[in-house]
């Protein structure tokens, strides 16, 4: 008896391996076409129904797309296409949720949901020299195909993560997701910055998750930008556009310049805090953070970054504090944690770095075995 079945067993775990090979093995074509379903060209019109803008985005969720806000910003009207077959052209019916500094805008599409459509966000940022590709709209050239790697993952504060990409984009490519070779989305593409040559850069998919659904609202309801904005608001804007460059000798002017029109605006002087940082005066930053705190005492992420400030600047019993503050505030801040680790080990305190290691381990484990790879913590 046991002769008969045990070639029938030998004969199913074979075709299982089989099967779970050939789709680790997806070559990038089969990728691609799996993939397409999920993107769609965006084309915007005003009010005497002229073409204003074109673009890309993606089903987040059934009937519900993600792009970027600048694409259907001063639209009366605006349509999708899907790329895949002929592809189809459908309405769109509204806004559910907009994220003014992250550029980004989920739309509600009027579609049948017979062939729902959806995407999955990749649970963590790409890894530098991680490979990736590009589909979308660029030049209204539908379904277009690009390829490259991960160049650097950087950070702004009050944004997050940005990816920078050595894929090529051009206009039309604004919304357009970048997959990985698992076909996760691990960001979207945005034309934000300008004055870069070859320097492409995506919004991480972390900041697409936040992105939650509420009543729609008409596209023609959404706000047009003053056309004679507050000095504060542009300078900012202007510091942002450099700081996604990593250029923070230039940033630092004008951020400095919405702190000083505003004083009262916290996000400034976090950005003028996180550039003084970079640029190794941590004193500064470290005023910078403080001042951003007196404004908003209840921010994990400034508590997290007056903690770099202390740390980069050699007094870790004041960094640790600041990161123990961040922890305190938000329990699942993984990078307080990592942060935390980091300070304990440096201090000496090893048992306390162990200890931080073990929580950071149960909120993210990629992160975790970053900190294992840069510090002499053991398991």
């Amino acid at each position: 008896m046991y002769k008969r079945i045990f070639p029938q067993l030998l004969l199913l775990t074979v075709c299982l391996l089989s099967v779970k090979q050939t789709y680790s093995q997806e070559t990038l074509p089969e990728l691609v076409r799996r993939l397409k379903p999920q993107v769609v060209a965006i084309a915007t019109y005003d009010a005497h129904d002229e073409a204003l803008m074109t673009g890309s985005g993606f089903f987040l969720r059934p009937g519900q797309v993600v792009t970027n806000l600048h694409v259907i910003r001063g639209a009366q009207r605006c349509e999708i296409k899907t790329l895949d077959g002929k592809g189809r052209v459908f309405p769109v019916t509204g806004t559910l949720a907009l994220d003014e500094e992250g550029d980004l805008a989920l739309l509600s599409v009027d579609m049948p949901p017979d062939r729902p459509r959806s995407s999955e966000l990749a649970p963590a940022l790409p890894e530098e020299g991680e490979q990736i590709l590009v589909i979308g709209n660029p030049l209204k050239l539908e379904g277009s195909v690009t390829d490259g790697i991960v160049s650097a993952v950087r950070e702004v504060p009050n944004i997050g993560k940005i990816i920078q990409i050595t894929a090529p984009i051009s206009h039309g490519n604004s919304g357009s997701p970048v997959f990985n070779m698992k076909g996760q989305i691990v960001g979207v593409v945005t034309i934000k910055v300008t004055n870069g040559q070859n320097i492409n850069l995506a919004m991480g998919a972390a900041r697409v998750a936040q992105l939650i659904p509420g009543p729609s609202r008409p596209l023609a309801s959404l706000p047009i930008k003053e056309r004679t904005p507050d000095l504060a608001d542009t300078s900012y804007r202007s510091g942002l556009d450099s700081l996604w460059l990593g250029n923070y000798d230039n940033a630092i002017g004008y951020f400095e310049t919405a702190a000083n029109r505003n004083p009262r605006r916290a996000d400034a002087w976090v950005q003028v805090g996180y550039c003084k940082v970079k640029q190794g005066k941590t004193a500064e930053g470290i005023r910078a953070y403080q001042q951003a705190l007196q404004l908003k005492p209840n921010s994990e992420e400034i508590h997290n970054k007056l903690g770099d400030a202390y740390y980069y600047a050699g007094r870790l019993r004041e960094a640790i504090a600041s990161y123990n503050h961040a922890a305190a505030l938000r329990p699942d801040n993984a990078e307080a944690h990592y942060n935390l680790a980091v300070a304990y080990s440096e201090s000496g305190n090893e048992s306390m770095a162990q200890a931080e290691a073990r929580l950071l381990r149960r909120l993210d484990e990629k992160l975790y075995e970053r900190l294992l790879s840069e510090t002499r913590i053991e398991q």
